[in-house]
């Protein structure tokens, strides 16, 4: 739960929430919702109501400044039904904060030492505010600061710890790991309709020992599949990502192909770069649309210079026909693609070459649409291989989308050559 009202104007971004998502999956703590609400105590005292009924604990973070509108502790107190005791030691430790700073610490300050009774403080090692652990019944609230670094290091010190020891006495121990995999080349629609029946299998599976499917889309960078198992040993829980994943990667490469570049956060590149490396070949490159994004792509991966030859923008017709070798007349075509690979082949001394023209736009040239590209191939003892494409977006997305696109279609023909 992430309090403060600028969440909700969008002057900052809940980083925390995603942040401590990630970190209770990995201690197998399920979280199941997260919602930012206002500085305002009537709805703070609410939304903790609303997250304590829908499960066994919640962390909040923000609301323990020393200001008007820092009234987390307030709205806690209300919902434990118990008074705010001033903690002298807290206050004096704060005191003592400004003290080794040459500062004087105005009154506003004294209120973060205020905590309900019946709670525990988790003790503050890099601001003023303390945590504050606040048992109800059998479930609990945890409250701490909203500046990130504060809030981290309160969570594995004082929080994490104290979740650890309530799963152990409910007998809810577990790891939660994620694994993604990275697809190209199709939609969300299509992934899901082709693991419909392995979802629906996972979904019928026990909780315990068992891993769910998700689906993200991630822009530019393609379509992922999110794999999340829960077992009680990391041992246990990755035997069963292995499992799944090969699951998943034998039904999606047989209703679509061979669309899964990389997992977690493997890029398109690295992926080329792997099949290169496998084959032991170098590659060229060859852009006039792109400009320079494939060649930027590639190099980003390290030791890119053992497979990297170098790059060619080529952006200016002439330089095509003079420095390529493309034979005169039009350039925005498969033809012209195909001559561009050769060319980046020839130049730069690579064993492969990948070559791209076509249209961002917005406007159309030689009589070609914004939006289609143009993609060549030159591979060891084949013919050059080119694809037409058509993109959506402006000029950007054209351009980013011709980028990844063409690097796939390499990936995808290296594989299979």
């Amino acid at each position: 739960m992430a309090v403060g009202t600028e969440l909700l104007l969008g002057q900052i971004a809940d980083t925390n929430s995603a942040w401590l998502g990630e970190q209770l999956a990995a201690a197998g703590v399920g979280s199941h919702f997260h919602q930012a609400v206002g500085d305002n105590h009537a709805r703070i005292v609410l939304t903790l109501r609303t997250a304590l009924a829908r499960g066994d604990g919640v962390i909040v973070c923000g609301g323990l400044g020393p200001t008007q509108d820092d009234i987390t502790r307030e709205a806690i107190a209300e919902v434990m039904n118990a008074p705010l005791v001033r903690d002298g030691a807290i206050v004096a430790r704060i005191a003592s904060f400004f003290e080794s700073r040459n500062r004087t610490m105005s009154e506003n300050n004294a209120r973060q030492g205020d905590v309900p009774v019946g709670a525990t403080i988790i003790e503050q090692t890099q601001g003023t505010a303390p945590g504050l652990i606040c048992p109800l019944g059998n479930k609990v609230i945890y409250a701490v600061p909203g500046v990130p670094y504060e809030m981290a290091e309160m969570f594995e010190r004082g929080i994490l710890p104290d979740l650890r020891r309530r799963m152990a006495e409910a007998g809810e121990e577990a790891i939660i790991v994620s694994r993604v995999l990275r697809t190209w080349g199709t939609s969300e629609s299509a992934l899901a309709e082709a693991l419909q029946e392995r979802i629906d299998a996972l979904d019928a599976a026990s909780l315990e020992g068992s891993v769910t499917i998700a689906f993200l889309a991630s822009g530019i960078e393609g379509l992922k599949v999110r794999l999340t198992g829960r077992a009680r040993t990391e041992a246990a829980v990755l035997a069963l990502l292995d499992a799944e994943e090969h699951a998943v990667r034998s039904v999606l490469t047989e209703k679509l192909g061979d669309i899964v570049f990389g997992v977690d956060d493997e890029s398109m590149e690295q992926g080329v770069a792997t099949v290169l490396l496998a084959r032991g070949l170098s590659l060229g490159v060859a852009e006039s649309l792109t400009g320079g994004l494939i060649a930027s792509r590639l190099v980003d991966v390290p030791g890119a210079s053992r497979w990297f030859r170098g790059g060619v923008v080529a952006y200016d017709s002439a330089v095509k026909h003079r420095v390529l070798g493309v034979p005169e007349g039009p350039v925005v075509t498969e033809a012209a693609a195909g001559a561009m690979a050769e060319g980046a082949c020839a130049v730069l001394g690579a064993d492969v070459g990948l070559g791209i023209t076509g249209v961002a736009g917005p406007d159309d040239q030689e009589g070609v649409t914004p939006g289609t590209v143009f993609v060549g191939l030159a591979l060891p003892s084949h013919q050059p291989v080119t694809r037409r494409l058509r993109l959506p977006g402006d000029r950007v997305r054209v351009r980013q989308y011709a980028a990844i696109s063409a690097l796939d279609l390499l990936r995808r023909a290296l594989l299979e050559s």
